[in-house]
């Protein structure tokens, strides 16, 4: 099958780009894994919808393996970008000292019907734990592979703090699914936690994004929404050729272009409120936001400089024909490894932005 969405855009093109962008946001996945597993019961069920190149699936993974181990679901309508996170996923886990078990199958059913089986099997654990993180080696599907705590006061970004309590299996399950086409309580069990980032606003309808996110959400379950936050800088402000700004206005072209995209989808509902806001009328309750910033300052390093590089070409290949002659050509000097321009060769890269999560509790 092909690899485009709703939104038309080819993600399993961009799985270099989307890589690199995860090992920059390293650091602030793992804080954010670290405060949204804080809490986590023994054991704790997580899934990571639109999971992409597994970024925050290995954060949320080795959170789970140092908190004595759980189950975690990965979704993605893409099976290129489902196979890297769930490799990468893994890799986390035996990183940390724990030992990962990996299964796929074609649809959420499969996984429902696995989880199902493997939770009432007889266990000397409870009912969570048994359905968890069993010891075992690691094996992964060939085939094509298509959020938590019980207290109300643990949903604030403030509360979410707790200890390790040993390294332990991790269970990881790789489901190809559209979240846009049903709710995700059809295609996973109960969850303790569900994270989705920067994949809601890719959904026609929003707000009925984040109710079906909501829907596989287990008795105080957490949902943890990234979305919005500071766009991503990454140029100085006059890079010597055409007029200073240029990354500046090409974000700026950007934020057209995607408010045409999504106008330009099928079943596209607008979300005229902010993402808190659509959390509440979801029926969440104890709902906020936190930050983590991602900061990879001048003197650049060559991760930067190949991220940089990667960024502008994307962007301009967006909004091309939007851009002015003079941006245009600015861009082709900039991309160009054999000019004096390129980026390449430049000290001054940088890459700052923020990461916005949004929570609610069921």
């Amino acid at each position: 099958m092909g690899a485009h969405t709703h939104d038309h855009i080819d993600w399993a093109a961009r799985i270099p780009d989307l890589r690199r962008g995860d090992e920059l946001h390293a650091a602030a996945f793992a804080e954010i894994a670290r405060r949204l597993t804080a809490n986590l019961p023994q054991g704790a069920t997580v899934v990571d919808a639109g999971s992409g190149t597994g970024g925050m699936s290995a954060a949320l993974a080795a959170e789970l393996a140092v908190r004595g181990g759980g189950t975690l679901i990965l979704v993605d309508a893409v099976p290129e970008l489902l196979a890297v996170a769930t490799e990468t996923a893994a890799a986390a886990v035996e990183a940390v000292g724990a030992q990962p078990s990996v299964t796929g199958g074609p649809d959420g059913a499969a996984a429902r019907a696995q989880f199902e089986t493997a939770t009432t099997a007889p266990s000397g654990g409870s009912e969570r734990a048994a359905g968890g993180a069993q010891p075992g080696t690691a094996t992964t599907d060939t085939a094509p592979l298509s959020g938590a705590g019980s207290s109300e006061g643990a949903a604030q970004p403030e509360a979410l703090t707790g200890s390790s309590r040993g390294v332990g299996p991790v269970r990881i399950e790789a489901v190809r699914a559209d979240v846009a086409g049903r709710a995700l309580g059809e295609i996973v069990p109960s969850a303790d936690l569900v994270w989705a980032a920067a994949m809601v606003h890719h959904l026609p309808d929003q707000q009925a994004g984040i109710s079906a996110l909501a829907s596989a959400l287990a008795p105080g379950g957490l949902l943890a929404v990234a979305e919005g936050g500071l766009q991503t800088q990454t140029l100085p402000w006059d890079v010597g050729v055409g007029a200073p700004g240029l990354e500046r206005r090409l974000l700026a072209i950007g934020d057209e272009w995607f408010g045409e995209m999504r106008s330009g989808m099928d079943g596209s509902v607008r979300m005229p409120y902010g993402w808190t806001t659509a959390l509440t009328r979801a029926g969440l309750r104890s709902v906020g936001s936190f930050t983590a910033l991602v900061d990879h300052p001048a003197p650049t390093t060559d991760l930067v400089r190949r991220f940089v590089l990667g960024h502008l070409t994307r962007l301009a290949e967006t909004v091309d024909d939007r851009m002015s002659d003079d941006d245009r050509n600015a861009v082709r000097l900039l991309l160009d490894p054999d000019g004096p321009d390129y980026l390449g060769n430049r000290d001054d890269l940088y890459v700052l932005g923020t990461r916005t999560v949004h929570i609610g509790r069921k």
